[in-house]
């Protein structure tokens, strides 16, 4: 007896609609599993993972500044998945902005000019975009594979911010920890006291022009073709080279523009660790809102629920705060799963008999 996966013949859309609402239940389920291993009671553990975040004004603006990096940088993945480019290395383009952005940022120290801000800003967005585009052309020029070369570029990432951080970089009136002086220019705050930056602003900004771009312009049409039909897109004159270009640069930029926002406004200087995983965590929020901005929009929220419920659980249940990563890393499972099961149905085969 063997099990095989049988391509369905036609994709279900009301199922298609419906898996991530059964993946969050199925996360929902595991993950009171989980709790009741360390000894605490489904309903109480839910309620502090999933409910209580939600129930102060501080809170709730603590899950804008966690969603806002994940929401911009999951819409540029997703244009990459959407054109069957696998760009898995936001988290070093997020890196680099934040560093390109942030050496903009302490060149301008005791100088507030104007023009400083926008400056960092399209300093992090140039910075994540470069970046971006070197697995994009060692796969258009030699034809890596873009997922190694991406995640490799990673830690070399995370290695260079940490080299200028840990070295000339560093604050000398920081006590000797690795961390940079205070930027004179950070982005503003929305509210008075309140620790929403300017780039929640940008990621609204960004979700609805990625709406646009992906269904009412030639270009997402193109994006569309060349990700589900490479052939007839070649027909058409669509230029897969050109393609994978642009939409790493796009990924990357926005990842880099994550970062150097993060830096500048929720932090105010580089330190170091400084990659929080958001990269990774951002695949995951675009493949649960199905690669649609307005479905990223919220994807993004759930997934910040999810590292205020950790913390949350830690000092409430104390439980270790590695359970978010598990509890992420099941949603993603789930997710996967779901979408498989969409487009392919599980058949048991009976083994054939062979006779001598």
């Amino acid at each position: 007896m063997r099990i095989e996966l049988e391509k369905r013949p036609e994709r279900s859309t009301l199922m298609a609609l419906l898996s991530p609402l059964i993946a969050i239940g199925l996360t929902v389920v595991s993950a009171a599993i989980i709790f009741s291993f360390y000894g605490h009671g489904p309903v109480e553990s839910l309620y502090v993972y999933f409910i209580k975040p939600l129930t102060g004004w501080r809170t709730v603006q603590e899950l804008v500044v966690r969603a806002t990096p994940l929401v911009i940088m999951g819409v540029g993945l997703s244009l990459c998945y959407i054109s069957n480019n696998w760009n898995i290395g936001a988290e070093g383009q997020y890196i680099i902005g934040a560093a390109v952005g942030g050496g903009i940022a302490l060149a301008f120290q005791g100088q507030t000019p104007f023009y400083a801000e926008p400056l960092i800003l399209l300093g992090g967005i140039a910075g994540g975009a470069l970046w971006g585009l070197i697995p994009a052309l060692l796969k258009t020029r030699f034809n890596t594979n873009e997922i190694l070369t991406s995640l490799m570029l990673v830690y070399i990432a995370d290695k260079i911010l940490d080299y200028l951080v840990r070295g000339r970089w560093r604050d000398p009136a920081g006590l000797n920890f690795p961390l940079t002086a205070n930027f004179d220019n950070t982005l503003p705050a929305l509210f008075r006291r309140s620790p929403i930056h300017l780039d929640a602003v940008f990621a609204l900004v960004i979700v609805a022009a990625a709406a646009i771009l992906l269904w009412r312009s030639l270009k997402g049409f193109e994006i569309r073709v060349l990700g589900q039909a490479p052939r007839a897109g070649l027909f058409a004159g669509f230029s897969p080279t050109r393609m994978t270009l642009f939409v790493f640069a796009v990924s990357g930029g926005l990842a880099g523009l994550a970062g150097i926002s993060v830096a500048d406004g929720t932090m105010g200087m580089l330190q170091i660790p400084f990659a929080s995983g958001y990269g990774f965590t951002a695949i995951i929020v675009a493949f649960l809102g199905r690669l649609n901005p307005i479905g990223i929009l919220l994807a993004g929220l759930l997934l910040a629920l999810s590292y205020l419920g950790g913390e949350a659980a830690q000092i409430a249940l104390k439980v270790p705060i590695g359970i978010t990563s598990v509890i992420q890393g099941l949603l993603l499972f789930y997710v996967l799963a779901c979408d498989t099961l969409i487009l392919y149905r599980v058949r048991v085969m009976a083994s054939e008999v062979k006779v001598a």
